[in-house]
């Protein structure tokens, strides 16, 4: 049997006047591969950081009998000194002019080296490329210790987890089996207690009639007249009063019956909402883009030469590429955003009717922190509340939440606020880069069918395979140092491609620059004197770049 390596009795943590956390008792044990699940705002990373032990709960016990490694979704990005994990995430020491995923190999790389046998993971997806994505699910898959992962990928969880930590209302559920069975059983008992509470309140109100029936019958038992003679009036009153106490008696058991009825609290369940998000002024022309690029520079890496693709109106594109090539350059690009040290020499031409709308990564800009969900989101909205408070119900800002402050709410419910403010401004094409990040799973589920049915035209970037599989009618990729266009979207993308040598020869062509790398690789783990790490580590991610090109000729 799999020893316990984590143990948390009676733990409970409070923000304000909120309980965030009320945990009786939960336990990690040698090879799990826990998914943690809830709302944004649910306390998810609170709780990664009591088990951490960067947070100490007010109250509670949590007895940690292993080390504990985290990966942290933002703050330090030290990548570690295991040469080993570095070379493999190809995660750089210096963190100067690193882009997010980058960041995030860093972040990825430092939490592995530290062996530690309990590995908690804080959205470890963000901003990471389909090649990341794919190293980082065997990494978790083959851990040697226990996985708790927190992620809004669910091709991840599906492959990773074989257990579920639901969280809500803080209280933490626990679902055997992986993120499908999960969804199946969360679906079957919010069914089942839909079902209880309309049984419960059929049962109330027919009791709360029977009882008023009751106190209506005994008001309407005639008392004995007053010219009745005694004989009779005595009789009368003798069975007027065995009615009224016969009614009253009813009554009585009634009432104890529904004094002693099993409460059942009202199901907190998602909202069905459908709706179509039209656009004010929609544009009339064919293309809402045309980029033309003679080249794209960073500092003194070009990123893009040569190339170039459109935009058809109410076109749903998606940018991919692998993590350092440009994608979020070329979208600030478009918006005028580019900033210090990119160079860009060619046309971005908007159609003259296109009204833009930018979502970016560093999205809280945009925001007032000291205001609450619904002014933001109005400030600049086209549509009337009822419409704007419906759009934040489907991104799972509900009721009376919209009052709330954003400097109260966490950092997906304030990218859900940016989100929704963006969509109910006067823009007729969005530019949203990540826009994801930071998402639960129900949200990004809500968020799909709401660009899905958008009226105007859509450009994006994201990791996120199933989003972009949902999402996107087209593909723009980033292909050393060219834009290929797929008209088909993924599916389109994943046919193969016409090669450009013999299939025999890409293969030893591969076969050789694994050889190398893997030599690289033992140097660095053991360097020889005369070795230099840094050059080095230039010479893998040089041959890593040559080997990802030929297997994306595969």
């Amino acid at each position: 049997m799999s020893k316990c390596i984590l143990e948390i009795n009676g733990v409970q943590v409070s923000f304000a006047d909120r309980l965030v956390l009320d945990l009786d008792h939960l336990s990690v044990y040698d090879g799990d591969r826990i998914g943690l699940i809830g709302e944004n705002g649910a306390g998810k990373t609170t709780l990664l950081r009591v088990l951490s032990g960067d947070l100490v709960p007010e109250s509670g016990q949590v007895r940690r009998l292993s080390p504990v490694a985290m990966i942290r979704q933002q703050g330090d990005a030290d990548a570690g000194d295991d040469a080993e994990t570095r070379a493999q995430f190809q995660a750089r020491g210096s963190r100067e002019g690193l882009s997010g995923g980058e960041m995030t190999r860093n972040r990825i790389a430092g939490a592995l080296s530290a062996r530690a046998g309990l590995l908690l993971a804080d959205e470890p997806t963000t901003d990471l490329d389909r090649e990341g994505l794919v190293l980082l699910r065997k990494k978790l898959s083959d851990f040697d210790g226990a996985v708790l992962l927190v992620s809004h990928d669910r091709a991840l969880l599906r492959a990773v987890c074989d257990r579920i930590w639901y969280l809500e209302d803080g209280k933490v559920t626990v679902f055997p089996g992986g993120y499908d069975g999960f969804i199946a059983e969360r679906d079957r008992q919010r069914e089942r207690a839909s079902f209880e509470y309309d049984q419960y309140k059929t049962e109330v109100r027919r009791l709360k009639d029977a009882a008023q029936r009751m106190t209506e019958w005994a008001s309407q038992v005639k008392k004995a007249p007053s010219r009745m003679g005694n004989s009779e009036a005595r009789l009368h009153t003798h069975e007027w009063t065995n009615a009224v106490l016969g009614l009253s008696s009813a009554k009585r058991k009634i009432q104890n019956r529904m004094e002693h009825l099993e409460v059942k609290e009202k199901p907190r369940a998602m909202p069905v909402i459908t709706m179509k998000l039209d656009v004010t002024h929609p544009v009339e022309a064919k293309n809402a883009l045309e980029f033309r690029c003679a080249y794209l520079q960073a500092g003194n890496k070009t990123l893009l030469r040569d190339t170039g693709f459109v935009l058809p109106t109410a076109s749903r594109t998606a940018i991919v590429g692998p993590n350092g090539c440009g994608k979020t350059t070329l979208l600030r690009t478009l918006t005028g955003e580019a900033g210090n040290g990119v160079q860009f020499h060619g046309n971005a031409r908007f159609n003259p009717a296109v009204r833009t709308g930018w979502f970016d990564q560093h999205h809280e800009s945009t925001l007032n922190l000291n205001a609450s969900v619904l002014e933001n989101i109005m400030r600049e909205s086209v549509h009337p509340e009822h419409f704007a408070r419906t759009v934040m119900a489907c991104l799972g800002i509900r009721g009376d939440d919209v009052y709330k402050p954003l400097d109260l709410l966490s950092g997906g419910e304030r990218a859900k606020t940016a989100l929704g403010k963006l969509l109910l401004m006067d823009c007729n094409t969005l530019l949203l880069d990540e826009p994801t990040n930071h998402l639960d799973l129900f949200t990004m589920e809500e968020l799909e069918k709401l660009l899905a049915g958008y009226g105007g035209t859509l450009l994006f970037v994201s990791h996120d395979e199933e989003f972009i599989r949902k999402t996107a009618t087209r593909i723009v990729s980033f292909e050393s140092g060219t834009l290929r266009t797929f008209e088909g979207g993924w599916e389109e993308m994943q046919t193969p491609r016409k090669k450009d040598t013999s299939e025999e020869d890409r293969k030893i062509a591969i076969s050789k620059l694994e050889m190398q790398m893997a030599a690289i690789t033992a140097r660095l783990s053991a360097p020889k004197k005369g070795d230099r790490p840094d050059l080095l580590q230039e010479e893998y991610f040089r041959l890593a770049e040559e080997l990802r090109a030929l297997k994306q000729q595969g």
